[in-house]
């Protein structure tokens, strides 16, 4: 069974509600087909129902059972502002601002979470990712004993024996731009529980340079390296090693070349990259050349599950990030 169907599998036991606010995308509509119709998760759509279903009924999609919900008709819309507003109002925002506000899709999809009345949120298809997490971090805010909110991607790489049987988890790969290594060391730390959550296995981690132990010198490897320290301080328990070039973390015979005496021996899981620019591109390298699947951005550290999207998502793409939100809002939140 692949990656993306063990978790429907785990979503299906315990079902959970997420917000799509993009509905008038039919990337959503089609993806909002397949869950429903595979039964692992429930639908909410934020939108005006009649636009909504009449685009539906044009591309011949079957959405009955979602639940639809307009920002501008909602009885909860006064409410939502108000909170918003009691949330914000330290940060200079108005009434009248919050009001506008909760007219947009995605901050109305966000006081639905908030309020328990959703236990997730998917957005990213037609949004930038500033777009999408701006609202989550104003409504939702971190996670206790979070420092740092990041993004990481799961990579179901075919045909593949390195990683977990070829599934990794990439990190950050759509959210911090310059971590330093007191960001980076919470980035790993934070993808080892995510790792642990939605793969099962334990956490291998990688913490990515250009050098492998000392063959270069820089302020980029030192700060690897020392990202490195910090979370064998924090967390000794974890199995991490760096600074490694990506062979020498995800190849044996090449970690018994170039880092002999590596506790990952070369079968690392959880790649963190050194920036955003290295970790983009990467997953983007990984998933146009090797044909991987790449479920995300998806976020850690926000206090509920809340996952963005790439723009260039599929249909298959947002419907298995539902599917992954779904099992995140089962538990840790």
């Amino acid at each position: 069974m692949s990656f993306i169907e063990q978790i429907k599998t785990r979503a299906k036991k315990d079902l959970k509600t997420i917000v799509l606010p993009e509905a008038t995308d039919i990337r959503v509509l089609q993806a909002t087909e397949t869950v429903l119709a595979e039964g692992y998760a429930k639908i909410i759509l934020i939108g005006e129902e009649a636009e909504i279903l009449a685009k539906a009924k044009e591309n011949n999609l079957n959405i009955e059972g979602a639940k639809i919900v307009s920002p501008l008709t909602s009885e909860k819309s006064e409410a939502y502002a108000n909170s918003l507003y009691e949330l914000r109002k330290n940060k200079g925002m108005t009434l009248e601002q919050a009001q506008e506000l909760i007219k947009n899709p995605v901050y109305f999809g966000m006081m639905m979470v908030k309020q328990d009345e959703a236990d997730g949120l998917v957005s990213g298809a037609a949004h930038s990712t500033a777009d999408t997490l701006r609202p989550a971090l104003q409504i939702l805010k971190t996670a206790p004993e979070t420092k740092l909110v990041s993004a990481f991607f799961v990579m179901v790489v075919p045909d593949c024996k390195y990683g977990e049987n070829g599934t990794f988890i990439f990190a950050d790969s759509g959210l911090n731009e310059q971590p330093d290594s007191e960001a980076l060391s919470e980035i790993a730390i934070s993808s080892s529980k995510s790792f642990k959550q939605l793969v099962g296995n334990d956490p291998r981690i990688a913490m990515l340079s250009y050098s492998t132990y000392g063959s270069a010198k820089s302020d980029a490897t030192q700060k690897v390296i020392d990202a490195t320290n910090l979370v064998k301080e924090k967390m000794p328990s974890l199995l991490v090693d760096g600074e490694l070039q990506l062979d020498a973390a995800i190849i044996p015979e090449v970690a018994e070349l170039k880092a002999k005496n590596s506790p990952l021996k070369g079968n690392a899981n959880i790649l963190v990259f050194p920036d955003l620019g290295a970790g983009n591109i990467g997953y983007k390298l990984v998933q146009r050349l090797a044909k991987a699947e790449a479920y995300g951005p998806l976020c850690q550290g926000i206090a509920k599950p809340v996952n963005d999207l790439s723009r260039g998502c599929s249909k298959e793409d947002i419907a298995g990030v539902v599917a992954i939100t779904a099992v995140q809002a089962q538990g840790n939140y």
